[in-house]
């Protein structure tokens, strides 16, 4: 029986990876920074007939990880996959309107809190001859315009999992980066507490740049858009296939989407593109 550890598993991806792995009959370990809200989770498990063990894990405390691996080895003897899944979307707002510190949070959770779990599950990696999935996006391969700090977290997992995967495949570790598009019916976005009208009174000098991105968004600024369970889908086949590749898109839009990027070797195409985001439409 495969021993799957998930990050960030109170609502959405992780949430709908949880059950399904543990559908798929995978010993399940949902991790979880706050065990008070866990309530999602249960009723989800309870619905599904499935068993999952709630653990505490926070992505940004190395204590908390070795605890949380430490009790499942104790526990199962073994850790098989670990899925990086836990985000946070703090940082829509340009540079200059954003504060430092909602940057170096940013990048604490979303890059750093990426390779801290990844350090800590490797060696039970190796023993096992397991795999670390990893949960990437698409802005991670074409910057979003007011979301430079998100992009730029995800640019960098990128970057080191693409560094890393020739090396530890050595030792018999796959690593796998599941790239969704837009994800609607998540809480990833609204955890970030923002609104139309707080991200404008915050712009300052950039609000009339910024209003019509918001219209673009508005208007379509979601194609392609898949549930949480469509994404967990892909990442559960990420878990179990024998040999999947390293980079998994997860909708034929992410595919086509990511290809712009892959084949833009001047940015000429990408910056045309996110730059039409920017402009206003009459009428």
């Amino acid at each position: 029986m495969t021993t799957v550890l998930i990050t960030g598993t109170s609502s959405g991806i992780g949430l709908q990876t949880a059950i399904l792995a543990a559908g798929a009959g995978c010993q399940t370990i949902a991790t979880v920074r706050d065990v008070g809200r866990t309530e999602e989770l249960r009723k989800a498990a309870a619905d599904a007939g499935v068993q999952v063990d709630i653990q505490r894990l926070d992505v940004t405390d190395e204590e908390s990880i070795n605890a949380c691996l430490d009790t499942v080895i104790d526990r199962y003897g073994v850790l098989d996959v670990l899925v990086n899944n836990a985000g946070h979307a703090n940082t829509f707002a340009t540079i200059e309107t954003c504060d430092m510190a909602r940057y170096r949070t940013n990048l604490e959770v979303n890059f750093f809190g990426v390779v801290a779990t990844t350090k800590a599950a490797l060696p039970h990696l190796r023993a096992s001859r397991g795999r670390v999935v990893t949960i990437g996006s698409t802005r991670g391969l074409i910057g979003q315009p007011f979301n430079e700090g998100y992009s730029a977290a995800k640019f960098a997992v990128e970057g080191f999992m693409e560094s890393l995967a020739p090396t530890v495949a050595r030792m018999g570790v796959r690593l796998v980066l599941v790239e969704p598009g837009p994800v609607l019916g998540s809480r990833f976005g609204a955890n970030s507490g923002v609104t139309r009208e707080s991200l404008q009174r915050d712009a300052g000098v950039y609000a009339d740049v910024l209003e019509p991105y918001l219209d673009w968004v508005a208007r379509g600024g979601w194609p392609g858009a898949q549930s949480p369970r469509e994404v967990a889908q892909v990442v559960l086949h990420a878990i179990t296939t024998p040999e999947p590749a390293f980079r998994i898109m997860t909708s034929e839009w992410a595919r086509d989407y990511a290809a712009t990027r892959l084949a833009d070797l001047s940015g000429a195409a990408v910056t045309a593109m996110t730059s039409s985001w920017l402009d206003r439409v009459e009428g």
